[in-house]
């Protein structure tokens, strides 16, 4: 396969057949919207939502040390999690900057399952292969072991418990269950990326077409709908989720992104990163590095990734994300202001829109919370 060839997931004649845009993303050839990305992005908030996220990269990691091996490697207490749950962490440089933010699940005594993000799957599974020397452990490539859906939204309970018996009143958040889902075997999380309810569901690639019409026909009578990347971008961007290469880069470390709280030092053993991420917690007290927050613009224009944040004809900040949002019907963005103008209702800031400072609202993250 040639360098430039994208790879195509089990459902991409799926996609085509539902007449989906396709874009590039991360090497894989992806739908971006299948009609209305607007549409989508209310279906899910409102009803429900299918993704085929089967570009997102697993990694397996087995044996004794598994748990160790994990504690090393990442930021996080991997060894506190239980089986069958699931953690939010980062894998960071030496120097502390971020290389991929993951979510890490527990699937047995010494069995683990690693996340990673599309564009950083590479980069983890090196990372972690490098740090597994000296740990009785084993780190494989299981990208293409499977293929991932996702159902997203208020509704997405109903339909996936019309499909299984597997027991999902009882299936917590940030936690997983083997079980079959419309006869097809599969890990059922209880996670997501769009700020709703919803269940991501690790099949085999050869079960993922089935999978995909199952769901479908299930979830007719409630209103779900096929969903591409540009609705899941301001799902999370409403759920003030972070995005790698935007929020969260290799120049900033968990303190600089807020995100402090992933780290946790009181965990058995040494880590990697642990000495520069020691030195950036104090630096963070002492001298609060810029704050990440939310913008509502109080006027139509959409800011973007890199654009100025400005206030009193000073730059203060830089939008790492913008979009317009359906939910709240304004265009709204994420930025990282300078800790002065980081309170919620800060007056006086703007972003520089193709020269034009435009009035934007500073809000507290995330602009959108479901009603639980």
């Amino acid at each position: 396969m040639s360098s430039t060839e994208l790879r195509h997931t089990a459902l991409d004649a799926v996609h085509r057949a539902l007449g989906a845009t396709m874009t590039d993303f991360a090497g894989w050839d992806m739908p971006l919207r299948y009609g209305s990305e607007r549409d989508e992005h209310l279906a899910v908030r409102t009803r429900a939502g299918l993704f085929d996220l089967s570009h997102m990269g697993e990694i397996t990691v087995t044996g004794p040390d598994a748990a160790a091996l994990l504690n090393y490697a990442l930021v996080g207490d991997i060894a506190s999690v239980g089986p069958g749950r699931a953690r939010y962490t980062m894998i960071c440089q030496s120097d502390g900057g971020i290389l991929d933010d993951l979510i890490v699940y527990r699937l047995g005594e010494t069995h683990y399952m690693v996340v990673a993000n599309a564009s950083n799957a590479q980069i983890v599974l090196d990372a972690l292969t490098e740090r597994a020397a000296g740990f009785d452990a084993e780190v494989r490539d299981d990208r293409d072991a499977y293929a991932l859906l996702a159902v997203q939204g208020p509704e997405s309970p109903a339909i996936l418990t019309s499909l299984t018996d597997a027991d999902l009143d009882n299936l917590k958040y940030y936690a997983g269950l083997p079980g079959t889902v419309a006869g097809v075997p599969a890990l059922i999380a209880r996670t997501g990326y769009t700020g709703e309810d919803g269940f991501e569901l690790f099949v085999k690639p050869e079960h993922a077409v089935e999978l995909w019409q199952a769901l479908t026909k299930a979830g007719e009578a409630s209103g779900l709908v096929a969903c591409g990347l540009s609705c899941r971008d301001t799902l999370r961007l409403e759920a003030g989720m972070p995005l790698y290469g935007h929020e969260l880069t290799r120049e900033l470390t968990p303190f600089d992104a807020g995100l402090g709280r992933v780290v946790k030092f009181g965990k058995d053993g040494d880590f990697v990163g642990r000495a520069a991420l020691t030195e950036a917690a104090e630096r963070a007290e002492q001298n609060p590095p810029r704050v990440l927050v939310g913008l509502i613009a109080e006027g139509r224009r959409v800011p973007r990734a890199g654009y100025a944040v400005v206030a009193g004809g000073e730059v203060i900040g830089e939008v790492t994300s913008g979009a317009p949002s359906p939910t709240l019907g304004s265009p709204i963005a994420i930025a990282y202001v300078d800790a002065a103008y980081a309170a919620p209702g800060t007056e006086g800031v703007g972003v520089d829109i193709r020269g034009s400072h435009e009035p934007y609202r500073v809000v507290a993250l995330p602009f959108y919370k479901r009603q639980k």
